[in-house]
């Protein structure tokens, strides 16, 4: 009754063309369900007389049956596909399409910054065209072009070079509307010219390809990079060595960015302050970070991330293969944007990245202190990733430059290294038939990053907001001697996979509490919260933690909300020795 409403005003307001997004198509759907999908448009269907219906899919190949589906339907007078990533789609077309509806062809990659290849777009349209006719045919981006950033004409200070093998959103619609033209007959010979010499630029560049890093990258791939022993075994090494209480408390990483904080680095950056006043001003903000820390009583500490600005593009900046743009904003989620970077070539550290800061907060305090790093997965889905490799090889490379990291940060003397993986799951691809291919690097490349600690290294890793439980399997097998991970904003839904049987032997922190709310929870909640995690998890692999960082919060919510943290632990350690 909805659409009908919003159709009906829709052809009040003059509208001849209407766009349906039905992205789901390419996931693997049962027969009920595109049954369900042909019963909603054939209900449809007299409110859609008179109009022109495009029908959108996109970030993946349509599966044989969807397509069947798909086309027969008589309501719809064009199809969308996304043939950058969806190949196999291409040949369902080629092999039959319906006679006398549009084909948009979403040839130009809507979801990344390269600059298309346009000669070889332009073949795909052409044997196209002898399939679909040459007055059905329609040039396209892949999807919308919300994923990418808006203008190069912005990007005032990006490398010329790297620059020229680029298209933002603007450019992409001269591609598109270059690629029509010269499907019409009236090909741009310059344009195109400048197209290959760019592409030809790219391929050649030395800037692109670094020997070392390919042969390390690829001998990766016929080992386990397992850690020796088991993790129940290293956690007794690490216990033995740290000393912690029953149900240790610690924080996810980050401490609040105070306006103070960024303007110390904004002015460091555009090098209105020393490197010495710099140093000194991030040196004061750790030192009353641990502070703060050793008065609530935490057990494992973190220095608080005041000099990073992101938890992704603070490290893109230190690795090599790595650009950034100035004003290159996507939307992220809500009303959150973000700048991501660019990995453009092989990815090497040349440098130590946070040893520097992760040692000097060691030294203010007797307490462990984490290091704190972003791991190869999450930088990988965080960045605009090159496409003239697979994606698992330049996560392989990126998971060789943290292993380096992981290992000087142990030779510096931290005991405990914590390896956020919060987009493990958001790389999931839409196709579950692709699930298991994905996941096996994924869980390997986090593994790269550690496999060569000692036992008395403890490994934490974090994991956002998501539903975690049908890949429960493969965080186990990423091997981290502790995981914290989100559980107060999901109503506690990850517990229920412990319930269900899943025997989970390494540490785990369930958060607690949601950080991305202001709202300051009492001790008794927190309280709560722990106790109905002890009644799923062993008392002795439990730690009690916020969801995650508190980059976003202000210190009036900080610390009562750790306060009343810490006491709730307090308190059920004392329960529990009663017990006892």
């Amino acid at each position: 009754m909805v659409f009908r409403e919003v159709i009906a005003e829709l052809k009040a307001a003059g509208a001849s063309w209407i766009q349906f997004d039905e992205p789901t198509l390419v996931k693997d759907l049962e027969s009920h369900q595109l049954s369900a999908f042909s019963a909603a448009y054939a209900e449809l269907e007299s409110a859609l007389s008179g109009l022109n219906v495009l029908v959108e899919t996109y970030f993946a190949d349509v599966p044989a049956d969807s397509y069947k589906t798909l086309t027969s339907l008589s309501s719809v007078t064009a199809y969308g596909f996304d043939l950058e990533r969806g190949t196999k789609t291409l040949e369902l077309v080629k092999s039959g399409f319906p006679a006398g509806k549009y084909l948009f062809a979403g040839v130009v990659d809507g979801r990344n910054i390269w600059a298309d290849d346009l000669a070889a777009s332009l073949a795909t349209l052409q044997s196209l065209e002898a399939v679909v006719g040459k007055d059905k045919l329609v040039v396209s981006t892949s999807c919308s072009l919300m994923h990418t950033a808006v203008d190069l004409v912005n990007e005032t200070k990006l490398d010329d070079e790297i620059k020229s093998w680029l298209a933002f959103a603007a450019q992409k619609v001269v591609e598109v509307n270059a690629l029509a033209k010269a499907l019409a007959g009236q090909k741009d010979e310059a344009y195109f010219a400048a197209n290959a010499a760019a592409l030809a630029s790219r391929r050649s560049s030395p800037r692109v390809t670094n020997e070392e890093v390919q042969k390390a990258a690829t001998a990766l791939k016929g080992s386990d990079h397992r850690r020796a022993t088991t993790v129940s075994a290293r956690l007794d090494a690490q216990q033995k060595k740290l000393n912690l209480p029953v149900l240790p408390t610690t924080t996810i990483g980050s401490f609040p960015q105070t306006v103070e904080l960024r303007r110390v680095r904004r002015e460091y950056k555009a090098k209105k302050i020393s490197e010495e006043e710099y140093t000194n001003a991030i040196k004061e903000e750790i030192s009353k970070v641990v502070k703060i820390q050793e008065e609530l009583d935490i057990d494992v500490l973190v220095h608080g991330e005041p000099e990073r600005n992101d938890m992704v593009e603070y490290f893109g900046e230190q690795l090599s293969g790595f650009t950034f743009t100035a004003n290159g904003w996507v939307q992220s989620y809500g009303s959150r944007c973000v700048k991501p970077p660019i990995i453009y070539g092989d990815v090497s550290r040349p440098n130590p990245m946070t040893v520097f800061w992760s040692k000097m907060a060691q030294s203010m305090t007797a307490r462990p202190m984490k290091g704190m790093l972003t791991g190869p997965v999450t930088i990988l889905n965080w960045s605009f990733v090159r496409n003239d490799q697979p994606r698992f090889e330049t996560c392989y490379q990126i998971a060789l430059a943290i292993k380096k990291e992981v290992e000087d940060l142990e030779a510096g003397g931290i005991q405990v290294i914590q390896i956020d993986e919060a987009a493990l799951r958001e790389g999931l691809p839409l196709r579950k038939s692709e699930h298991a291919f994905y996941l096996d690097w994924a869980v390997h490349s986090f593994r790269i990053t550690n496999c060569g600690v000692q036992d008395t290294t403890q490994i934490h890793t974090h994991m956002c907001y998501s539903n975690f439980n049908d890949i429960i399997q493969s965080i186990i097998n990423m091997d981290a001697d502790v995981i914290t991970i989100e559980n107060s904003r999901s109503d506690e839904k990850l517990l229920s996979v412990f319930r269900e049987g899943v025997v989970y032997g390494a540490g785990i922190g369930p958060g607690v509490y949601d950080i991305h709310s202001p709202r300051i929870p009492s001790k008794e909640e927190i309280a709560d919260r722990v106790n109905k995690m002890l009644a799923v998890l062993d008392t002795n692999i439990l730690w009690v933690n916020p969801d995650c960082g508190l980059k976003t919060r202000k210190y009036a919510e900080v610390k009562p909300a750790l306060t009343n943290m810490v006491e709730a632990a307090k308190q059920i350690r004392a329960e529990l020795a009663k017990a006892q």
